[in-house]
């Protein structure tokens, strides 16, 4: 292990299995824990991976008193397995899965009391399992990618059929046993990338240099072929079945992951807490509004998962 502390939490590096595979999680454990606390399990969206801003949020549940676990999906960041950044709906589902139970194992943790916390692509991710009867105490979806023609639609039909060519490609290369075709996840308008928003290049960049990190560090690429599945992933469907809180916070200019879905899906949902944010798509990840974002997540926990309910 490879421990992290400060005086709230200390925290270490472990791995669980999912489909044999062993995924990187860092699992954060609050100071001077004595009855089983609710637990945050985390990951990130399109192509990220857990060393970008993640642990920013994942200290201060920690610091407020929640265990948190913050994982990469295989393939991805810190963990094993291959192809590498082979981006596969199901799998990452299977892989939320196992960290959800790896997650119930952890020793002072509640098993009823777990939340699951995703972020763009990942926020989809937690919408779609807990309507499909995950059991959760609540959910977190940041900025969440809710419908995939309303996300083909925003990213317009030049970039789409740029993309669409690579995902041909590479899903060709794939049937034939070869090795990944890639594409660049974010991109400068104009250019062969997922996301080609004004915003995205350069919030990709902020993102990676306020996470302390080097741009090369990791790779910010996926295999082609997720963007001829992209258009038919649509959470929203997903969204009459989620029963518990789900706190939905949604991006005003966000030119990704629409807001007028966004709001529209969370209205299916049975206990939706939403909020929306002046900004764009990668905005809530840094400051100015990363204080305001992490601030109505803990105040959200503080209402439907309190730390000190498992006290008594």
């Amino acid at each position: 292990m490879d421990p992290y502390a400060d005086d709230t939490f200390t925290s270490s590096e472990e791995t669980f299995l999912s489909q044999g595979t062993e995924c990187a999680v860092r699992v954060y454990r609050p100071a001077g824990q004595g009855a089983p606390v609710p637990v945050v399990v985390m990951a990130h969206g399109f192509g990220g991976v857990r060393a970008l801003r993640l642990y920013a949020y994942a200290e201060q549940f920690a610091a407020a008193g929640y265990a948190v676990a913050v994982f990469d999906y295989r393939g991805f960041g810190d963990s094993a397995g291959t192809p590498r950044q082979l981006l596969d709906v199901p799998m990452q589902h299977q892989d939320w899965r196992a960290a959800l139970t790896y997650a119930r194992t952890l020793p002072g943790i509640d098993p009823e009391r777990v939340v699951a916390w995703g972020t763009s692509f990942a926020g989809g991710h937690v919408i779609s399992l807990a309507g499909q009867g995950e059991p959760l105490a609540a959910i977190i979806a940041q900025v969440p990618h809710v419908s995939g023609p309303a996300a083909v639609r925003a990213t317009g039909l030049l970039p789409s059929l740029r993309v669409g060519v690579v995902g041909i490609r590479d899903q060709v290369s794939a049937w034939a046993g070869r090795g990944p075709v890639y594409v660049e996840s974010a991109g400068h308008p104009g250019a062969t990338a997922v996301m080609t928003s004004p915003d995205a290049m350069a919030g990709m960049d902020r993102l990676i240099a306020e996470s302390g990190l080097e741009v090369g560090d990791y790779p910010a690429d996926v295999a082609a072929r997720i963007v001829l599945k992209i258009g038919l992933y649509s959470p929203k469907r997903w969204a009459r079945g989620v029963t518990c809180p789900a706190l939905v916070q949604i991006a005003e200019e966000d030119t990704v992951t629409p807001r007028r879905v966004a709001e529209a899906t969370a209205a299916r949902m049975a206990a939706p807490t939403v909020r929306v944010y002046a900004g764009g798509h990668f905005d809530p990840y840094v400051e100015p509004l990363f204080t305001t974002v992490i601030a109505d997540q803990l105040a959200f926990l503080g209402e439907h998962v309190p730390v000190e309910a498992t006290a008594s």
